[in-house]
């Protein structure tokens, strides 16, 4: 269905750069909600939750149409570890996952607007990261990239650097597991057309 409505319900410039390389066209409506949570809550159920808000906010602004809410969070040692608030912050946050593995989750929701159908999944990624001396994270963090960042960097960025290894979907770290979103758009009756420009 090719004339049908697709909407990315974020504002990140990398979760539309991904989606845009399925061949998809969409719109961007970015959602405003509430992205608090209690302490102690699950990772896993935390991120969909936070990702189905996201869908289920614009879809309740629409008459029609598909959207897609994506949300990433990183757990370190059971510690969930959202955007930086600032930039002691974000030296925090590198300082704990330096010289560590960590998981990174994006949760991903569909809902359909006019009360359709509604879809949560969940990716995790096993993340490691090297040793980083306080200078390095200094000078990252002073670059301004971990800013915007769930777990205060950017895998596609400089801080490729300090990742030796993975396991699991890299896109996911980027923001958006592009295999699992395109398999879900097959079943909502989209046509997805793999870019034929290498990555």
């Amino acid at each position: 269905m090719q004339d049908k409505l697709l909407v990315l319900a974020s504002g990140s410039p990398r979760r539309k750069e991904l989606l845009a390389g399925l061949g998809m066209s969409f719109e961007v409506i970015v959602s405003d909600v509430d992205e608090s949570f209690e302490p102690g809550v699950d990772p896993v159920e935390l991120v969909q939750e936070l990702a189905y808000r996201k869908a289920k906010a614009v879809a309740n602004s629409l008459s029609h149409g598909l959207v897609l809410g994506a949300d990433t969070i990183v757990v370190s040692d059971g510690v969930i570890l959202g955007k930086p608030v600032d930039e002691e912050d974000a030296k925090r946050m590198l300082s704990k996952l330096s010289g560590h593995a960590h998981m990174v989750y994006t949760g991903i929701a569909f809902v359909e607007a006019g009360g359709g159908q509604e879809v949560r999944d969940v990716c995790g990624t096993r993340v490691v990261m090297k040793e980083l001396s306080p200078e390095l994270i200094a000078r990252y963090v002073a670059s301004g990239h971990p800013m915007d960042k769930a777990g205060a960097y950017g895998i596609q960025g400089a801080a490729s650097a300090f990742i030796p290894e993975i396991q699991g979907d890299y896109f996911n770290v980027v923001g958006l597991p592009v295999s699992r979103v395109a398999d879900h758009l097959v079943r909502f009756g989209f046509e997805v057309l793999a870019s034929p420009e290498g990555r």
